[in-house]
């Protein structure tokens, strides 16, 4: 007889565990699967942008995320060099997130915690969801859908028994060689591969002590070629990343490549080495019927200004809510429809970015000792194309089917100044209420209506059609001029995943209306608008919107 569950997730990296984690708090019974045993052998990602750790601090684990972090107090500077041993050629002054922690767009600051620990840390909070059934060692050999839900094949290693799983929605979290995706026939759009690299991760504690660099976040070197290698620190005393750009070899040449860098010989150990594709794909749809895809497994980019795994965290953040109000009976229709229109779009222009940033750094000439115009070139090029924390977060959900457009003008984007803004499809603007409590606190697993200054309508007919329909909603009440400004309306309704849906000077004129349209119920964009875009056009739409800052 077949085992049973709401949802089926495959793919237990820091995409699969969020969406299972944002179920599991809802008490959605799920199945999360993977076909490794837990364990990280080379961590890929460095960091936690300031997005992630505002989940992180949703969750209430954000404490636990930066204690395994390297310290606060550690700059996060991008260094260039010859090599490690010889002379700074220039430097990205990027100050410590200990001394940023009251910017004023986020209660977060990024927190440089590689995924040697961000991972287990993910793990231990799942499973400690009493909804979640976490299996590792298991692989989705294949899959069936209907109408009705999915019925998928399990296996577990050393056993050449299948299990069945009967599911209402599937999932696949489980990278570019996943199953989901291929099954669903999805085609990859983009440029394709855009380097071959490797990942040599090492130990060392001499490496530390041995240079006049000092601490930061990035290391990079650049010789008579060009800019070919980085080189990322993964704790504060031991262990570290190596990337070469390009590496034919394959890895051949590893502990050559290790002594390239550094400029001198010293004691170290290579734990593992990893040839990888650097690729510029994004799938052309994020799912079919009960079956979706999410991170990896839509979209593969550049690690190159930390937007792989922030995109993938804000999809299933964006997914998550929109299953549960499906199987809580309260989403309509069209609500994971909207899925793909807000999502799709985000990815195209992320895969750019960390693609163009990439491509930047490898334009930057080979130095030459004593040619003056050498630094002002890379300059140039690095603050043209550097993704910033600003850019990672200055984005809307723009024709979303499921956000209410108030007719405002897209805020322009711009990686060295953040603009906060309140337009639906945005993420909701974070404001300090107290010293402790940021407006992003307010929002929990369902809608917030926000009331909004000293005046701010009681919004009651709205709260009661949304529970007449048994959309989870609460109201909170900031009577401060500030916030009515910062929101520029007397009423905002943020989504559960603390995007806007809605604001207004007014309460609506049909509430039950704005709580159908907001749910998916109430179709009044065309369904998937964004997804005949492709990835050309969206692209040419950002560069656009860039150039008339």
């Amino acid at each position: 007889m077949a085992q049973s569950a709401q949802v089926l997730i495959a793919g237990a990296g820091p995409v699969g565990l969020t969406l299972a984690i944002e179920l599991g708090l809802r008490g959605i019974p799920c199945v999360l699967i993977d076909k490794r045993d837990g364990s990280v052998p080379l961590p890929k990602m460095s960091g936690v942008t300031p997005r992630g750790m505002e989940i992180c601090r949703r969750w209430g684990i954000a404490d636990r995320v930066r204690s395994a972090g390297i310290p606060e107090n550690h700059p996060g500077d991008i260094v260039y060099f010859t090599s490690l041993c010889g002379p700074e050629l220039a430097r990205w002054e990027i100050p410590a997130a200990g001394v940023r922690n009251r910017r004023g767009y986020t209660p977060e600051p990024p927190c440089k915690c590689s995924q040697l620990y961000f991972d287990p840390i993910l793990a231990a909070f799942a499973r400690s969801l009493p909804a979640l059934d976490v299996r590792y060692d298991t692989t989705l050999k294949s899959f069936t859908a209907d109408g009705d839900g999915v019925t998928a094949r399990l296996q577990s290693m050393g056993s050449c028994a299948e299990q069945e799983l009967r599911c209402a929605y599937l999932i696949g979290c489980d990278g570019p060689n996943g199953v989901v995706r291929p099954s669903l026939g999805i085609e990859l759009e983009g440029l394709g591969t855009v380097a071959n690299s490797t990942n040599i991760f090492l130990r060392s504690r001499e490496l530390a002590s041995l240079h006049d660099k000092g601490w930061a976040h990035v290391y990079r070197a650049i010789d008579v070629t060009g800019c070919w290698s980085e080189l990322i620190p993964v704790n504060d005393t031991d262990l570290w990343r190596l990337t070469v750009f390009d590496d034919p070899s394959g890895g051949a040449h590893a502990h050559d490549m290790v002594r390239r860098f550094v400029g001198a010989d010293f004691a170290f150990e290579i734990l593992s080495v990893l040839p990888w594709e650097r690729r510029d794909h994004v799938a052309r749809g994020y799912g079919e019927g009960r079956v979706f895809v999410a991170g990896d497994a839509a979209h593969e980019c550049s690690p190159t200004g930390g937007l792989g795994m922030h995109t993938g965290i804000e999809e299933a953040l964006n997914l998550g809510w929109k299953i549960a109000a499906m199987v809580g009976g309260w989403g309509g229709p069209a609500l994971l429809a909207s899925y793909a229109a807000e999502r799709r779009p985000i990815a195209v222009r992320n895969v750019h970015l960390a693609t163009r940033s990439f491509q930047s750094i490898k334009q930057i000439p080979g130095y030459r000792e004593g040619d003056r115009s050498w630094q002002q070139t890379l300059r140039e090029n690095l603050s043209r194309y550097i993704v910033t924390e600003h850019l990672r977060m200055q984005y809307c959900y723009e024709d979303s089917p499921i956000c209410v457009a108030d007719g405002t003008e897209p805020v322009v984007e711009n990686h060295l100044k953040y603009t906060p803004s309140a337009r639906p499809g945005t993420r909701a603007p974070h404001l300090w209420i107290d010293d402790a409590t940021s407006i992003l606190d307010l929002f929990g697993l369902g809608f917030t209506l926000l009331r909004l200054g000293p005046d701010a309508p009681e919004g009651s007919d709205l709260i009661a059609a949304a529970q007449q329909r048994g959309v989870p909603i609460a109201s909170a009440h900031l009577p401060s001029v500030e916030a009515k400004q910062l929101y520029e309306a007397d009423l905002c309704l943020v989504r559960p995943d603390g995007h806007v849906a809605w604001r207004s000077t007014q309460e609506p004129a049909v509430p039950a209306a704005l709580i159908d349209h907001v749910r998916g119920a109430l179709r009044l964009v065309p369904e998937a608008q964004s997804q005949s875009r492709t990835p050309r056009e969206i692209r040419r739409s950002f560069e656009e919107r860039k150039a008339t800052r």
